[in-house]
Protein backbone atom coordinates (compact mmCIF):
# COMPACT_ATOMS: atom_id res chain seq x y z
CA UNK A 1 0.00 0.00 0.00
CA UNK A 2 1.50 3.47 -0.79
CA UNK A 3 1.89 5.95 1.66
CA UNK A 4 0.36 9.63 0.52
CA UNK A 5 3.42 11.21 1.34
CA UNK A 6 5.37 8.72 -1.02
CA UNK A 7 2.47 9.29 -3.43
CA UNK A 8 3.24 13.34 -3.53
CA UNK A 9 6.84 12.23 -3.89
CA UNK A 10 6.16 10.15 -6.99
CA UNK A 11 3.97 12.26 -8.60
CA UNK A 12 5.16 16.15 -7.63
CA UNK A 13 7.90 16.56 -10.30
CA UNK A 14 5.07 15.97 -13.05
CA UNK A 15 2.34 18.42 -11.21
CA UNK A 16 4.95 21.14 -10.70
CA UNK A 17 5.52 20.98 -14.55
CA UNK A 18 1.61 21.44 -15.03
CA UNK A 19 1.63 24.13 -12.68
CA UNK A 20 4.48 26.11 -14.22
CA UNK A 21 2.67 25.69 -17.38
CA UNK A 22 -0.55 26.75 -15.56
CA UNK A 23 -2.12 23.34 -17.21
CA UNK A 24 -5.22 22.59 -15.33
CA UNK A 25 -5.59 18.82 -13.99
CA UNK A 26 -6.77 16.46 -11.89
CA UNK A 27 -6.05 13.25 -9.91
CA UNK A 28 -7.96 10.50 -10.38
CA UNK A 29 -8.61 7.10 -9.43
CA UNK A 30 -7.00 5.45 -6.71
CA UNK A 31 -4.12 7.74 -6.13
CA UNK A 32 -6.69 10.66 -5.63
CA UNK A 33 -8.97 8.37 -3.22
CA UNK A 34 -5.02 7.91 -1.13
CA UNK A 35 -4.18 11.89 -1.23
CA UNK A 36 -7.97 11.84 0.65
CA UNK A 37 -7.18 9.40 3.06
CA UNK A 38 -8.63 6.27 2.08
CA UNK A 39 -6.73 3.11 2.92
CA UNK A 40 -6.33 1.90 -0.92
CA UNK A 41 -4.08 0.53 -3.03
CA UNK A 42 -2.77 1.45 -6.43
CA UNK A 43 -2.96 -1.75 -8.25
CA UNK A 44 -3.54 0.58 -12.04
CA UNK A 45 -1.74 3.47 -13.66
CA UNK A 46 -1.85 6.73 -11.92
CA UNK A 47 -4.55 8.54 -13.75
CA UNK A 48 -4.46 11.95 -14.26
CA UNK A 49 -6.96 14.29 -16.44
CA UNK A 50 -5.03 16.80 -18.33
CA UNK A 51 -6.93 19.93 -19.75
CA UNK A 52 -7.64 18.73 -23.65
CA UNK A 53 -6.48 21.85 -25.21
CA UNK A 54 -3.01 21.23 -23.88
CA UNK A 55 -2.92 17.89 -25.62
CA UNK A 56 -0.44 19.29 -28.54
CA UNK A 57 1.90 21.07 -25.84
CA UNK A 58 2.22 17.70 -23.00
CA UNK A 59 4.36 15.50 -24.74
CA UNK A 60 6.92 18.38 -25.51
CA UNK A 61 7.19 18.58 -21.45
CA UNK A 62 7.94 15.23 -20.80
CA UNK A 63 10.74 12.53 -22.03
CA UNK A 64 9.04 11.48 -25.92
CA UNK A 65 10.56 8.47 -25.34
CA UNK A 66 8.61 7.44 -22.30
CA UNK A 67 5.27 8.53 -23.82
CA UNK A 68 2.47 6.62 -25.95
CA UNK A 69 -0.38 7.09 -26.86
CA UNK A 70 -2.68 3.84 -25.72
CA UNK A 71 -6.25 4.87 -26.36
CA UNK A 72 -8.44 7.43 -28.79
CA UNK A 73 -11.71 7.46 -28.89
CA UNK A 74 -14.29 10.07 -29.76
CA UNK A 75 -14.42 11.19 -25.79
CA UNK A 76 -10.53 10.94 -24.55
CA UNK A 77 -6.96 10.29 -25.72
CA UNK A 78 -5.13 8.69 -23.27
CA UNK A 79 -1.02 8.91 -23.45
CA UNK A 80 1.06 6.58 -21.23
CA UNK A 81 3.98 7.83 -19.32
CA UNK A 82 6.63 5.70 -17.74
CA UNK A 83 7.82 7.95 -14.45
CA UNK A 84 10.25 6.25 -12.12
CA UNK A 85 9.26 2.68 -13.85
CA UNK A 86 5.62 3.08 -12.83
CA UNK A 87 2.91 4.10 -15.43
CA UNK A 88 1.11 7.39 -15.18
CA UNK A 89 -1.82 8.17 -17.57
CA UNK A 90 -2.64 11.56 -19.13
CA UNK A 91 -6.16 11.41 -19.80
CA UNK A 92 -7.63 14.04 -22.23
CA UNK A 93 -11.32 14.53 -22.14
CA UNK A 94 -12.80 16.20 -25.11
CA UNK A 95 -15.17 19.78 -24.26
CA UNK A 96 -14.51 19.15 -20.82
CA UNK A 97 -13.15 22.08 -18.90
CA UNK A 98 -11.22 20.75 -15.43
CA UNK A 99 -11.05 24.30 -13.06
CA UNK A 100 -14.98 24.54 -13.65
CA UNK A 101 -15.18 21.00 -12.74
CA UNK A 102 -17.57 20.57 -9.62
CA UNK A 103 -15.91 17.33 -8.68
CA UNK A 104 -12.37 18.34 -8.23
CA UNK A 105 -10.60 19.56 -5.09
CA UNK A 106 -7.44 21.19 -3.58
CA UNK A 107 -6.11 19.08 -1.31
CA UNK A 108 -3.19 20.77 1.02
CA UNK A 109 0.17 18.37 1.48
CA UNK A 110 2.34 20.29 3.79
CA UNK A 111 3.19 23.54 1.87
CA UNK A 112 1.95 22.16 -2.03
CA UNK A 113 -2.00 21.81 -3.49
CA UNK A 114 -2.77 19.21 -5.32
CA UNK A 115 -6.44 18.56 -7.16
CA UNK A 116 -8.10 15.44 -6.89
CA UNK A 117 -11.31 13.82 -8.06
CA UNK A 118 -13.63 14.32 -5.09
CA UNK A 119 -14.69 11.18 -3.36
CA UNK A 120 -18.41 11.36 -4.18
CA UNK A 121 -17.33 11.31 -8.00
CA UNK A 122 -15.05 8.46 -7.66
CA UNK A 123 -18.20 6.75 -5.68
CA UNK A 124 -20.22 7.26 -9.11
CA UNK A 125 -17.79 5.73 -11.39
CA UNK A 126 -17.80 2.39 -8.79
CA UNK A 127 -19.61 -0.75 -8.59
CA UNK A 128 -20.42 -1.55 -4.64
CA UNK A 129 -18.51 -4.60 -4.89
CA UNK A 130 -15.52 -3.14 -5.86
CA UNK A 131 -12.67 -2.51 -3.38
CA UNK A 132 -11.84 1.06 -4.26
CA UNK A 133 -16.01 1.57 -3.01
CA UNK A 134 -15.94 -0.11 -0.08
CA UNK A 135 -12.37 1.24 1.30
CA UNK A 136 -14.08 4.69 0.45
CA UNK A 137 -17.08 3.93 2.31
CA UNK A 138 -15.04 3.17 5.07
CA UNK A 139 -13.13 6.02 5.09
CA UNK A 140 -16.34 7.96 5.19
CA UNK A 141 -17.34 5.91 8.54
CA UNK A 142 -14.37 6.64 10.00
CA UNK A 143 -14.77 10.09 9.55
CA UNK A 144 -18.26 9.90 10.79
CA UNK A 145 -17.68 8.33 13.95
CA UNK A 146 -14.75 11.04 14.54
CA UNK A 147 -17.15 13.59 14.02
CA UNK A 148 -19.65 12.17 16.38
CA UNK A 149 -17.20 12.23 19.07
CA UNK A 150 -16.27 15.62 18.49
CA UNK A 151 -20.53 16.66 18.00
CA UNK A 152 -20.96 14.49 21.35
CA UNK A 153 -18.11 16.49 23.44
CA UNK A 154 -19.77 19.40 22.38
CA UNK A 155 -23.21 19.46 22.38
CA UNK A 156 -22.73 17.86 26.11
CA UNK A 157 -20.74 20.83 27.14
CA UNK A 158 -23.39 23.38 29.09
CA UNK A 159 -26.26 23.34 26.41
CA UNK A 160 -28.73 22.83 28.99
CA UNK A 161 -27.99 26.42 30.36
CA UNK A 162 -28.19 27.66 26.37
CA UNK A 163 -31.57 26.09 26.30
CA UNK A 164 -32.56 27.98 29.31
CA UNK A 165 -31.27 31.37 28.41
CA UNK A 166 -32.96 30.99 25.20
CA UNK A 167 -36.54 29.57 25.91
CA UNK A 168 -36.80 30.15 29.85
CA UNK A 169 -37.36 26.85 32.61
CA UNK A 170 -38.91 23.94 31.89
CA UNK A 171 -42.06 25.01 33.42
CA UNK A 172 -41.80 28.49 31.48
CA UNK A 173 -41.11 26.13 27.95
CA UNK A 174 -44.11 23.36 28.64
CA UNK A 175 -46.60 26.53 29.39
CA UNK A 176 -45.76 28.32 26.05
CA UNK A 177 -46.05 24.58 24.12
CA UNK A 178 -49.07 23.62 26.00
CA UNK A 179 -50.69 26.79 25.34
CA UNK A 180 -49.59 27.37 21.56
CA UNK A 181 -48.45 23.41 20.45
CA UNK A 182 -49.27 24.06 16.64
CA UNK A 183 -46.93 28.01 16.78
CA UNK A 184 -43.92 25.82 17.57
CA UNK A 185 -44.77 23.49 14.57
CA UNK A 186 -45.89 26.75 12.24
CA UNK A 187 -43.54 25.80 9.09
CA UNK A 188 -44.34 21.90 9.39
CA UNK A 189 -48.51 21.95 9.79
CA UNK A 190 -49.30 21.50 6.78
CA UNK A 191 -46.82 18.49 6.01
CA UNK A 192 -47.93 16.66 9.75
CA UNK A 193 -51.52 16.31 8.86
CA UNK A 194 -53.51 14.52 12.00
CA UNK A 195 -51.32 13.52 14.33
CA UNK A 196 -53.85 11.69 16.91
CA UNK A 197 -52.80 8.18 17.44
CA UNK A 198 -49.58 8.55 15.25
CA UNK A 199 -46.20 7.24 16.55
CA UNK A 200 -43.02 9.89 15.32
CA UNK A 201 -39.73 10.13 15.83
CA UNK A 202 -37.81 13.22 15.44
CA UNK A 203 -33.88 12.08 14.72
CA UNK A 204 -31.41 14.79 15.84
CA UNK A 205 -34.46 16.54 18.41
CA UNK A 206 -32.30 18.35 20.07
CA UNK A 207 -34.25 20.61 22.68
CA UNK A 208 -37.20 18.49 22.07
CA UNK A 209 -39.50 21.39 21.74
CA UNK A 210 -41.12 19.96 18.09
CA UNK A 211 -41.56 16.63 19.66
CA UNK A 212 -42.95 17.59 22.67
CA UNK A 213 -45.60 20.08 20.34
CA UNK A 214 -46.18 16.89 18.40
CA UNK A 215 -47.19 14.47 21.78
CA UNK A 216 -49.49 17.56 22.97
CA UNK A 217 -51.17 16.78 19.79
CA UNK A 218 -51.63 13.62 20.12
CA UNK A 219 -48.51 11.38 18.74
CA UNK A 220 -46.66 8.82 20.87
CA UNK A 221 -43.12 10.77 20.39
CA UNK A 222 -40.03 9.43 20.43
CA UNK A 223 -36.83 11.93 19.99
CA UNK A 224 -33.16 10.67 18.65
CA UNK A 225 -30.42 13.12 19.90
CA UNK A 226 -26.39 12.54 21.10
CA UNK A 227 -26.71 14.66 23.84
CA UNK A 228 -27.46 14.37 27.89
CA UNK A 229 -27.77 18.33 28.59
CA UNK A 230 -30.36 18.60 25.13
CA UNK A 231 -32.09 15.15 26.79
CA UNK A 232 -31.96 16.82 30.33
CA UNK A 233 -33.97 19.71 28.91
CA UNK A 234 -36.59 18.19 26.81
CA UNK A 235 -37.48 15.30 30.02
CA UNK A 236 -38.17 18.10 32.04
CA UNK A 237 -39.86 19.87 29.63
CA UNK A 238 -41.89 16.85 28.93
CA UNK A 239 -42.74 16.34 32.37
CA UNK A 240 -43.47 19.64 33.03
CA UNK A 241 -46.25 20.02 29.98
CA UNK A 242 -47.47 16.09 31.30
CA UNK A 243 -46.78 14.34 28.35
CA UNK A 244 -44.87 11.32 27.41
CA UNK A 245 -41.63 11.59 25.66
CA UNK A 246 -39.16 8.52 24.64
CA UNK A 247 -35.81 10.41 24.31
CA UNK A 248 -33.04 8.50 23.27
CA UNK A 249 -29.54 9.62 23.77
CA UNK A 250 -27.27 8.11 21.30
CA UNK A 251 -25.83 8.83 17.84
CA UNK A 252 -28.56 8.61 15.26
CA UNK A 253 -26.18 6.28 13.36
CA UNK A 254 -25.68 4.07 16.23
CA UNK A 255 -29.35 3.63 17.18
CA UNK A 256 -30.13 0.20 18.78
CA UNK A 257 -31.66 -2.35 16.26
CA UNK A 258 -34.86 -2.49 18.70
CA UNK A 259 -35.91 1.20 17.64
CA UNK A 260 -34.96 0.69 13.77
CA UNK A 261 -37.81 -1.95 14.05
CA UNK A 262 -40.46 -0.17 15.64
CA UNK A 263 -42.28 1.14 12.39
CA UNK A 264 -42.75 4.97 13.03
CA UNK A 265 -45.34 6.21 11.08
CA UNK A 266 -43.47 9.50 10.46
CA UNK A 267 -39.62 10.26 10.87
CA UNK A 268 -38.93 14.24 11.26
CA UNK A 269 -35.83 16.04 11.04
CA UNK A 270 -35.49 19.65 10.92
CA UNK A 271 -33.44 22.83 10.56
CA UNK A 272 -29.38 22.28 10.53
CA UNK A 273 -28.96 18.75 10.88
CA UNK A 274 -28.09 17.12 7.10
CA UNK A 275 -24.50 19.08 7.80
CA UNK A 276 -23.63 16.66 10.23
CA UNK A 277 -23.75 13.52 8.21
CA UNK A 278 -20.35 12.58 6.11
CA UNK A 279 -22.30 10.38 3.88
CA UNK A 280 -26.10 10.27 3.61
CA UNK A 281 -26.54 6.75 2.74
CA UNK A 282 -26.47 5.47 5.86
CA UNK A 283 -28.96 8.32 7.43
CA UNK A 284 -31.46 7.52 4.33
CA UNK A 285 -31.26 3.57 4.78
CA UNK A 286 -31.94 4.23 8.65
CA UNK A 287 -35.17 6.68 7.72
CA UNK A 288 -36.60 3.68 5.86
CA UNK A 289 -35.72 0.97 8.05
CA UNK A 290 -37.82 3.28 11.10
CA UNK A 291 -40.61 3.86 8.28
CA UNK A 292 -43.82 1.74 8.71
CA UNK A 293 -45.55 0.93 5.30
CA UNK A 294 -46.57 4.08 3.87
CA UNK A 295 -44.81 5.91 6.92
CA UNK A 296 -43.47 9.02 5.98
CA UNK A 297 -40.43 11.20 6.23
CA UNK A 298 -40.55 15.33 6.46
CA UNK A 299 -37.31 16.84 5.88
CA UNK A 300 -37.48 20.46 6.27
CA UNK A 301 -33.65 22.00 6.11
CA UNK A 302 -32.01 25.56 5.41
CA UNK A 303 -31.53 26.13 1.39
CA UNK A 304 -28.28 25.15 0.11
CA UNK A 305 -28.63 28.36 -2.20
CA UNK A 306 -28.28 30.16 0.98
CA UNK A 307 -25.73 28.38 3.29
CA UNK A 308 -23.16 27.63 0.42
CA UNK A 309 -23.40 30.08 -2.65
CA UNK A 310 -25.03 33.72 -1.19
CA UNK A 311 -23.78 35.86 1.41
CA UNK A 312 -26.43 38.57 2.21
CA UNK A 313 -25.69 41.53 4.02
CA UNK A 314 -28.48 43.83 4.07
CA UNK A 315 -29.73 44.72 0.43
CA UNK A 316 -26.09 43.58 -0.53
CA UNK A 317 -26.14 40.02 -1.58
CA UNK A 318 -23.03 38.66 -3.08
CA UNK A 319 -21.80 35.24 -4.87
CA UNK A 320 -19.15 34.18 -2.50
CA UNK A 321 -19.20 30.56 -1.88
CA UNK A 322 -19.64 27.21 -4.17
CA UNK A 323 -22.77 25.79 -4.37
CA UNK A 324 -20.68 22.19 -5.47
CA UNK A 325 -18.16 22.08 -2.63
CA UNK A 326 -17.84 19.37 -1.08
CA UNK A 327 -14.88 19.75 1.98
CA UNK A 328 -15.69 19.51 5.17
CA UNK A 329 -16.26 23.00 7.43
CA UNK A 330 -15.14 23.73 10.96
CA UNK A 331 -18.11 25.38 12.59
CA UNK A 332 -18.67 26.78 16.25
CA UNK A 333 -21.59 24.63 17.64
CA UNK A 334 -24.93 25.65 16.99
CA UNK A 335 -26.09 26.48 20.50
CA UNK A 336 -23.37 28.72 21.87
CA UNK A 337 -24.50 31.56 20.66
CA UNK A 338 -26.66 31.43 24.01
CA UNK A 339 -23.74 31.61 26.25
CA UNK A 340 -21.78 34.34 28.03
CA UNK A 341 -18.26 32.82 27.71
CA UNK A 342 -14.86 33.21 26.98
CA UNK A 343 -13.07 32.96 22.99
CA UNK A 344 -11.34 30.34 24.54
CA UNK A 345 -13.82 28.15 25.55
CA UNK A 346 -15.81 28.16 22.04
CA UNK A 347 -16.99 24.71 20.86
CA UNK A 348 -16.46 23.37 17.15
CA UNK A 349 -17.80 20.72 15.08
CA UNK A 350 -17.41 19.52 11.24
CA UNK A 351 -20.00 19.78 8.71
CA UNK A 352 -20.17 18.77 5.15
CA UNK A 353 -22.82 20.94 3.10
CA UNK A 354 -25.14 18.79 1.06
CA UNK A 355 -26.58 20.21 -2.75
CA UNK A 356 -30.60 19.50 -3.05
CA UNK A 357 -30.14 16.96 -5.89
CA UNK A 358 -27.62 15.06 -3.49
CA UNK A 359 -30.24 15.06 -0.45
CA UNK A 360 -33.10 14.23 -3.17
CA UNK A 361 -30.84 11.29 -4.82
CA UNK A 362 -30.05 9.94 -1.23
CA UNK A 363 -33.11 9.16 -0.05
CA UNK A 364 -34.97 8.20 -3.34
CA UNK A 365 -31.85 5.63 -3.63
CA UNK A 366 -32.38 4.03 -0.45
CA UNK A 367 -36.21 3.10 -1.82
CA UNK A 368 -38.20 6.14 -0.56
CA UNK A 369 -40.47 7.71 -2.82
CA UNK A 370 -40.48 11.49 -2.91
CA UNK A 371 -43.98 12.93 -2.98
CA UNK A 372 -43.31 16.79 -2.30
CA UNK A 373 -39.94 19.43 -2.83
CA UNK A 374 -40.81 22.91 -1.40
CA UNK A 375 -38.70 25.83 -1.56
CA UNK A 376 -39.65 28.52 0.74
CA UNK A 377 -38.21 32.30 0.50
CA UNK A 378 -36.46 34.10 2.79
CA UNK A 379 -38.96 36.13 4.97
CA UNK A 380 -36.61 39.26 5.15
CA UNK A 381 -37.84 42.18 3.07
CA UNK A 382 -34.18 42.51 1.72
CA UNK A 383 -33.83 38.65 0.97
CA UNK A 384 -37.05 38.63 -1.06
CA UNK A 385 -36.56 36.18 -4.23
CA UNK A 386 -33.85 34.02 -1.89
CA UNK A 387 -34.84 30.68 -1.27
CA UNK A 388 -34.40 30.10 2.62
CA UNK A 389 -35.57 26.68 3.91
CA UNK A 390 -36.52 23.68 1.83
CA UNK A 391 -38.96 20.77 2.80
CA UNK A 392 -38.55 17.50 1.43
CA UNK A 393 -41.51 14.61 2.31
CA UNK A 394 -41.12 11.01 1.00
CA UNK A 395 -42.89 8.12 1.70
CA UNK A 396 -42.34 4.54 2.34
CA UNK A 397 -44.11 2.19 -0.24
CA UNK A 398 -45.21 -1.19 0.53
Amino acid sequence: MKSKDSLITQIKPILAIFDEEHIAYTIEGEASCILQDVEASITDPIAISVQWDFYSKVPYLFDQSKLQTIMKDDQKIILSYLHEDHPIHFIFYFNHVIVTDPFRLPIKTGKTTVWVRSLDAELRLLKKEDSLYRAIKHHFQKLQESNTVQNGGAWNQEAYQAWIKRFGSPDEMAHKLRTHPKRTLSHLLEYLGDLQGRKVINLLGSHGAKAIAMAILGASSTVVDISNENAKYAREVADAAEVPLNYIVSDVLSLPETEKNSMYDLVLMELGILHYFIDLEPLATLVYQLLDRSGKLILQDFHPISTKLITSKGKKHKVTGNYFDKQLEIREVAYTKHLTQSQDNKHYVYLRKWTIGEIVTAFAEAGLTITRLDESPNIKINDIGIPKVFTLVAQKKG
